[in-house]
């Protein structure tokens, strides 16, 4: 090593290396300097290895030379720049405004020019929508498509197309990396343009005359909130922040009772290094668009509002698994008649009495996310409590008590995922009585037994026969509640009830395309209220078997272009059967799905 110190110290000043004499009378300042002794041991050697010669020490002694300052002066670790910004200029990063994953002035990589924590964040979405399907549908009551036909159901074959497409962005400061902005504003706009087609009239539109079709567009505010940082309360950025306006919330982790973007006040945050996390929300909802489903900021906001408190806790009760407390509040004092953009009543549902309903409703819950061990394990449960002071069937005030409950559990094996999901929901078994026990959420999304790929989740089954513009159960929900609308009806806990057992397995066969199938049979928890509503006795309980399976490509290995198409059938059960007896063909009911989303 000397040898090669000398050589290098040569080739500095341009001489050629030669052996040197030892060096002796040792400077012992220069010495420990240079972090040596001043007589190095010569004796100890390993036995029976013959000791190495070294090349003499060197060691330059200039007087009067200002000694080098310790190593202790310099950083150890990293040397400070002033942000990383500049230093990315200096490497030569160029700016791809067109490309989301690298340095992009567009989504926040770089602060707003003439600023140092200023910060823009633009996105783009294109999500297409087309989707043949079949489900019963009634003949109408005034007209029909095909003039002869006395049946109470037509044909079933229906179509609708989607297109939506959203431009959201937003400003905030601070440094984000490792804590909340101090200050954010974010506004998401989204414009759709729906087209639908079944084989009957009166199903798209209360007239008639508009025909079996229909092309409709709108423009909705999904987003628009100021979100401020109150406080820090730790070194580790345990903070307390508010959010007003409208904004995205789910009350649990899986979407069963409240999923929504919504107009309300929600103060959030964390404690014990982001073991602890917290929500205090108020929601006055918002009408939606009958066709899109997009937020109607031109109506007046509904008399339905929504108080939320929940705590999540991390590793509670082992780590990997995180536990949530809640309890939800919902005041829904709507009294008025209410059409939706087609021309049905939605509010009061033209369900048994017809006279406006007002109720009050507790929901306390549990929910867990996580796994334990090699089990993954998602669950929720809820209860209902309150008041309806209008009984569908009674006209009397009545209590509500009513129950839900939810698990799905799945075991990895290599690229293999098998997923087990099992629902109850209870229904009313005496809807004369002065007690409501059929669960029924408030804004329910869930993403659980196939989520929107299921044939049940996804479409929705007019409950033909027992009350009009009603249906069985929901789009994009599990509940069998009998609402008119999830967007724009009233929860309902006159209902039969649900009840769900399923298995379905995740397949990612490479890294951009994944192949999922799901089988769940379906009952209603009680049929009372139907065999009332209907005037029909002894309804079966079973629904049927619900058949699906869906394919995800992800061509860029992103969420920037995914592909997703499904298949999904309903192979009816004694109470199905009997509740649409239509055509004897029908013994499959199906809904194909191709979506393609881009984002930016």
């Amino acid at each position: 090593m000397a040898g090669g110190i000398v050589a290098h110290a040569c080739l500095l000043i341009g001489a050629t290396p030669s052996p040197l004499p030892p060096v002796t009378n040792v400077d012992p300042v220069a010495a420990e300097a240079v972090d040596i002794a001043p007589e190095a041991p010569t004796d100890r050697v390993r036995p029976g290895i013959r000791a190495r010669q070294f090349d003499a020490l060197v060691v330059q002694v200039n007087p009067g030379a200002v000694r080098a300052p310790p190593p202790e002066a310099f950083p150890q670790d990293s040397l400070p720049v002033p942000d990383r910004y500049r230093l990315a200029d200096n490497l030569g990063i160029k700016v791809n405004r067109f490309d989301p994953y690298h340095q992009n002035d567009l989504k926040g990589d770089r602060p707003v020019k003439g600023t140092t924590d200023c910060f823009v964040a633009l996105t783009g979405i294109s999500d297409t929508v087309v989707e043949p399907r079949s489900f019963p549908i009634p003949v109408g009551v005034q007209t029909t498509e095909r003039p002869g036909s006395l049946d109470v159901f037509g044909r079933d074959n229906a179509f609708v197309f989607s297109q939506t497409l959203l431009f959201g962005g937003s400003i905030f400061k601070g440094a984000t990396a490792f804590k909340p902005p101090e200050i954010e504003l974010r506004g998401t706009f989204a414009y759709n343009v729906t087209y639908a087609q079944v084989e009957e009239r009166r199903i798209l539109s209360v007239l008639p005359a508009r025909g079996p079709h229909r092309l409709s567009s709108f423009f909705g505010v999904q987003e628009l909130f100021l979100d401020y940082h109150l406080r820090n309360v730790s070194a580790r950025y345990d903070f307390d922040s508010v959010r007003v306006g409208i904004q995205p919330f789910s009350s649990d982790f899986r979407g069963f009772l409240f999923q929504d973007n919504q107009l309300g006040v929600r103060i959030f945050g964390n404690r014990d290094d982001n073991r602890f996390q917290y929500n205090l929300a108020f929601f006055d909802r918002l009408e939606k668009d009958t066709n899109s489903g997009l937020n109607d900021i031109r109506q007046t906001p509904r008399d339905d509002q929504i108080l939320i408190a929940n705590l999540y806790r991390q590793d509670l009760p082992v780590p990997g698994f995180t536990s949530q407390i809640t309890i939800v509040y919902n005041r829904n004092h709507e009294r008025g008649l209410h059409l939706d953009a087609n021309g049905f009543p939605v509010r009061p549902a033209l369900l048994g009495d017809l006279r406006p309903r007002t109720y009050d409703v507790v929901y306390p819950g549990y929910s867990g996310d996580g796994h334990f061990g090699r089990v993954n394990l998602t669950t929720s449960i809820y209860g209902a409590f309150g008041e309806d002071r209008n009984s569908i069937f009674t006209q009397r005030p009545t209590r509500i008590a009513a129950f839900f409950a939810a698990a799905e559990a799945s075991y990895d094996i290599d690229y293999l995922r098998v997923r087990v999901s099992g629902l109850f929901a209870s229904g009313d078994n005496n809807p004369y009585d002065n007690k409501e026990t059929g669960f029924d959420a408030i804004a329910e999304n869930p993403l659980f037994a196939g989520a929107d790929t299921s044939y049940w989740i996804r479409q929705s089954i007019p409950f033909a026969g027992g009350g009009r513009a009603i249906a069985i159960n929901n789009r994009n929900g599990v509940l069998n509640d009998l609402r008119s609308s999830k967007d724009e009806g009233q929860s309902n806990f006159q209902n039969p009830g649900t009840i769900l057992a399923g298995i379905g397995v995740d397949a990612d066969l490479t890294t951009q395309f994944r192949v999922t199938g799901n089988v769940n049979h379906l009952w209603f928890a009680t049929t009372e209220v139907l065999e009332a509503l209907r005037q029909q006795a002894r309804i079966g309980h079973d629904i049927g078997w619900d058949l699906s399976v869906a394919t995800i490509y992800r061509p860029k290995f992103t969420q920037n272009i995914v592909v997703r198409a499904s298949l999904a059938g309903l192979v009816p059960g004694n109470g199905f059967k009997q509740l649409f007896t239509n055509q004897a063909r029908d013994s499959l009911y199906y809904s194909a799905l191709l979506n393609i989303t881009l984002s930016y």
